[in-house]
């Protein structure tokens, strides 16, 4: 089927940057988010996005907004890419809903980056049409999208989300439904063991990026990234894989879980490992 009509629930980091890269390919958006304020929020940061590409060559804001149409609830649409916070319950709710609201043919896809496609699945009557698209941050920058199939996932709705991620620009990779997945059972060990060498005393934060960086030739340090991602993120993800993995090294390290607690989550509350101006 032709994927031209993409219902976006969540209108955050993720979500605004699906929709946008969504809109600038050409296709239509119904971007939704239950959280008061957060679907404006998310527009004026698409259109910021925009523009600081289009001074570079990339699309026009006033041709790609436009294809962006904000909505109260869950509405019909030929493919929904969900996008809220890393939480299997309030996933599932969402995936219950879309599975009532959505057309028989339509698939519903998540953007979760550790909570099994195969659970979500579960919650909908077309186990065969829920699939993973995980995106990378910033999505309109970083060409991965990870393609996860559940137990039930068929071919053609593998084959689909495949085209649909080719056809924006990105490179995908398809993964099976482990807990993490690829990605981030790498990532996610990597910025917590980054973690327990600050909490150690090993090293300051900037000397641990700064290490990871030039050592690893990696463009960004691990606790930077963490702050990018959110904190409280990368402790959810972490407590996925302890309990999926049955192992205790997936234990969030002490001090990211002291940081949540505080408020301290990155870049979205404007401190974290690192501090950040308004």
């Amino acid at each position: 089927m032709e994927l031209e009509h993409v219902l976006v629930v969540g209108a955050g980091q993720m979500g605004g940057g699906i929709a946008q890269v969504l809109a600038a390919s050409g296709r239509r958006v119904s971007l939704h988010d239950a959280a008061p304020g957060a679907v404006e929020r998310g527009l004026a940061a698409i259109e910021k996005s925009l523009t600081k590409l289009h001074a570079k060559g990339g699309a026009n804001p006033a041709e790609v907004l436009p294809r962006i149409r904000p909505v109260d609830d869950i509405v019909a649409a030929d493919l929904m890419i969900e996008a809220v916070v890393e939480d299997a319950g309030v996933k599932e709710r969402i995936f219950r809903r879309a599975d009532d609201v959505l057309p028989d043919e339509a698939i519903l896809a998540s953007n979760t980056s550790s909570i099994p496609i195969t659970s979500l699945a579960a919650a909908t009557s077309r186990p065969q049409q829920v699939v993973g698209m995980h995106f990378f941050n910033p999505v309109p920058v970083l060409a991965l999208v990870e393609v996860i199939r559940g137990l039930e996932t068929s071919d053609e709705t593998t084959a689909a989300i495949t085209r649909l991620a080719v056809d924006l620009g990105k490179t995908p990779a398809e993964a099976r439904d482990l807990p993490g997945f690829v990605s981030n059972r790498i990532l996610m060990p990597f910025i917590n063991e980054a973690a327990y060498a600050v909490l150690e005393g090993v090293a300051e934060p900037d000397a641990v990026d700064t290490i990871a960086k030039l050592g690893f030739a990696h463009p960004i340090g691990p606790l930077a990234l963490a702050d990018l991602i959110g904190l409280d993120t990368c402790v959810a993800i972490m407590e996925v894989l302890q309990h999926g993995l049955g192992s205790p090294k997936y234990a969030p390290c002490p001090l990211l879980r002291q940081y949540v607690q505080a408020g301290r989550l990155g870049r979205k509350t404007g401190r974290g490992f690192y501090e950040y101006a308004a």
